[in-house]
């Protein structure tokens, strides 16, 4: 009598598929989910924005040149040209972004050769001024740089500028009006919050007289002004870029949360808890951080906080564009469909050219150009190279 065969579900194939993802460890995983994510048709923001707010965010450079754009729905193959030297002295604001910038040195890796680091402050006065130039609407301010180089440091001079004119018009701008007005107003939300989740807290600080005013450079730089580790400054912006536009303030909520015994066993007047609160400490626990402002925000929504006097009557732009910019970003290509859009408009727009074909292993001029370029420039032009590469098969790679 011979033994009954057993019979494999209909669907081995992807059972098998199933088994190994389940297997695979959780970093290995997220590579893979944003790599599906990044080439799936319309491109999958919702899983990106997962992996940015989970547990290690974006976890490499190279991610974050392919995550951040999608993120603001930034065309990588529609970037602005590298702005003009020639009229920027002409700006209102040029002796101030010079100023800023020529005094921020400790916001760029440490042992960076001066050369290196002087092309990277110039790249960030054009980067701010062209901004500033082409939407006149948006108001300079001192701490607008060092959102800018975290920027620059990572995606290069070109990706930067259409991040930061993205975010400026968005996320940003209500720190960019000509007053302080909204600024202070976002500020605002930071005691509501505090009265929701721990009360005694916020009864001591309000008797304290402190206001909110040790929280402005957080908020106004996404901490990149007062955190040392740039690690931690990436990881924050991950979250950030994923996140509504005020979860900066819900973040400076749990910082203060965290630290709450320290902020009630001070003396309660204005001078102590001030100080202590504008010492921002460098061993955060950053991740359940991230995880209580989520929870946070989601428990205490801003609409639920209006209902405080302090936070009536204002119309900030960012909040009240939000959705729309969120449903905007959903309907993006995947860069392998972009690229072919762009190199068939380039064909169209040379098509009566003779041009000599391309050499064969053209992904190996390609490494060979940004060696080249990094070697006179360093990490400058290392990252301006890097966003014009396609680096799918060293993200696969990272999986094995």
């Amino acid at each position: 009598m011979r033994k009954a065969r057993k019979r494999l579900p209909a669907s081995g194939s992807q059972a098998s598929v199933k088994r190994h993802e389940e297997q695979l460890p959780l970093k290995k995983q997220k590579l893979l989910d944003i790599h599906q994510a990044l080439n799936s048709d319309p491109v999958d923001i919702e899983t990106l924005r997962r992996a940015a707010v989970s547990e290690g965010g974006l976890l490499t450079d190279d991610i974050r040149r392919k995550v951040w754009p999608k993120l603001l729905s930034v065309n990588v193959y529609s970037l602005p040209a590298k702005p003009s030297k020639d009229v920027r002295e002409d700006h209102k604001d040029y002796r101030q972004v010079v100023l800023d910038v020529r005094r921020s040195m400790r916001r760029f890796p440490k042992g960076m050769r001066v050369d290196e680091r002087e092309v990277l402050q110039e790249q960030l006065i054009d980067i701010i001024l062209d901004v500033l130039r082409r939407n006149p609407q948006l108001h300079y301010y001192q701490g607008y740089h060092d959102l800018v180089v975290t920027f620059l440091l990572v995606v290069g001079e070109r990706m930067t500028i259409a991040i930061i004119e993205k975010l400026s018009n968005h996320h940003l701008r209500d720190f960019m009006d000509p007053t302080m007005d909204n600024t202070k107003h976002i500020l605002n939300y930071l005691m509501p919050i505090l009265e929701r989740v721990d009360r005694e807290l916020h009864d001591f600080m309000i008797r304290s007289e402190v206001g909110t005013i040790f929280a402005l450079s957080w908020l106004i730089t996404w901490y990149g002004y007062v955190l040392s580790d740039f690690r931690h400054v990436l990881r924050l912006y991950d979250f950030f870029l994923a996140s509504h536009p005020l979860m900066a303030i819900y973040f400076a909520a749990v910082i203060v949360l965290y630290r709450q015994k320290e902020v009630k066993s001070s003396e309660c007047d204005m001078a102590s808890v001030h100080h202590l609160l504008s010492q921002m400490p460098q061993d955060l626990p950053y991740e359940e951080l991230i995880g209580r402002a989520e929870s946070l925000f989601i428990s205490c929504p801003p609409s639920l906080l209006t209902q405080s006097a302090a936070l009536q009557s204002r119309n900030l732009v960012a909040i009240s564009s939000f959705t729309a910019f969120q449903s905007s970003t959903l309907r993006q290509r995947p860069d392998s469909v972009l690229r072919q859009q762009h190199q068939h408009q380039h064909q169209h727009q040379h098509q009566h050219q003779h041009q000599p074909a391309l050499p064969i292993n053209t992904n190996q001029l390609l490494k060979m150009a940004v060696w080249g370029l990094s070697a006179t420039l360093g990490a400058a032009a290392l990252a301006v190279a890097q966003t014009a590469m396609d680096w799918a098969p060293d993200f696969l790679s990272q999986l094995f």
